[in-house]
């Protein structure tokens, strides 16, 4: 059972369509999604609207709302805390969530959180894929980057475009050829740890020639490649004691158990296969929440064992699937506009958010001061 959810925008038609048990599923978690989409260069916000709609036959209430925001280009998505980071073509931004200004949006009483843009750091053009925040104690909060293009690990500083932490050892040199489509980050205990990447090669765009089954998964630390023979792997992930990864070739959500052997080969379990190309992914409890993408036909995406067993038929939306049983719980697709996901992000104990773009002008009329000197601030009203 489907209902309908349309924005109204002014620009392509953005429509979508969610399983009645979605809604509860959200209310229950108290949670939402940051998804992005850079094919239709917007940022979505997935939000349970309690206010939304009747009970469904099910016995569920509300319905889904997903809100649109345009980025240029949007990919990686990074949370913590009240920070949240989105890439996009030449940009990262940097956004704050100020409860104060979630407070004051219309209808008052409805939004529980409002991410403001706080910093804009340009990167150039380096294809930005994952980001994550790393929590050790020696880089609290230190923003990483997959920098796709130069195929390495980046982070930022205010005095260059990036600054290269690692690189695979069979990549030579930093250069802006995308030599081996690095393009996943899994961090372990708050540091980068795992990487995925869509070739061992070190020529220009050299992954393509073996797309299909050339991807690989290794550890940072040791420069071992754990896993070859991945078909399109991306969205490493370390849960629950097991090294996650969407199989995107495959359609598949898949682990590793790496605690079962001391050395590879590793045994790949398949979890679930799903009715698209797998990228994009977080977890919450015992869900997990996977994005689809349509993918296109393309030189890119053809050879795929996806294409061979879904043929025409590839979903685009975010699916929720137990992770002990493989059950999809629910979905939310996309039936215009998005064909496309990149990065899928949870953002817990939020039920309804908000992100004001950065040309916004109500961030002209916002202030975030410390607290000292707020109390030296007259009563005014002031996000």
């Amino acid at each position: 059972m489907t209902k309908e959810n349309q924005p109204t925008l002014q620009e392509e038609p953005l429509r979508s369509v969610f399983t009645a048990g979605l809604p509860e599923i959200f209310a229950q978690l108290n949670i939402s999604l940051v998804v992005s989409t850079y094919q239709a260069g917007k940022v979505i916000l997935v939000r349970h609207d309690a206010d939304g709609g009747a009970p469904a036959s099910d016995g569920s209430s509300g319905t889904m709302n997903t809100h649109f925001r345009t980025f240029d280009k949007p990919m990686g998505i990074a949370a913590q805390g009240n920070q949240l980071a989105i890439g996009g073509k030449k940009t990262v931004w940097t956004l704050h969530n100020m409860p104060a200004a979630a407070r004051k949006l219309e209808p008052v009483g409805k939004h529980d959180a409002c991410y403001l843009t706080r910093r804009i750091h340009i990167t150039g053009d380096i294809d930005i894929h994952e980001m994550a925040y790393a929590t050790h104690d020696h880089a609290g909060g230190e923003l990483w980057l997959v920098n796709t293009r130069f195929g390495c690990l980046c982070t930022l500083d205010a005095d260059h475009s990036f600054h290269p932490r690692w690189r695979p050892p069979f990549v030579s040199a930093y250069a802006p050829e995308d030599r081996c489509h690095l393009n996943g980050l899994a961090m372990v205990d708050g540091r980068p740890k795992y990487v995925t990447a869509l070739g061992e090669t070190d020529s220009a765009g050299g992954w393509r020639q073996n797309k299909a089954d050339g991807g690989l998964l290794m550890d940072i630390d040791t420069n071992e490649i754990l896993l070859r023979g991945l078909s399109m792997p991306h969205s490493p992930r370390w849960y629950q004691d097991r090294l996650w990864f969407l199989e995107s070739g495959q359609g598949s959500l898949a682990y590793v158990d790496l605690a079962a052997a001391r050395h590879s080969p590793f045994t790949v379990h398949t979890v679930a296969q799903l009715p698209g190309f797998t990228r994009g992914l977080d977890f919450y409890g015992p869900l997990a929440f996977i994005g689809l993408s349509q993918v296109r036909e393309s030189a890119t995406f053809s050879s795929l064992p996806l294409m061979e067993r879904l043929g025409e038929e590839r979903t685009c939306g975010v699916w929720v699937v137990h992770i002990e049983t493989g059950q999809t719980l629910g979905f939310l697709r996309f039936e215009a506009g998005v064909q496309e996901i990149f990065a899928v992000q949870v953002l817990p104990n939020t039920r309804f958010p908000e992100i004001l773009e950065w040309d916004d002008e109500r961030l002209a009329h916002s202030y975030v001061l410390p607290d000292a000197a707020l109390a030296e601030t007259p009563l005014v009203e002031m996000a």
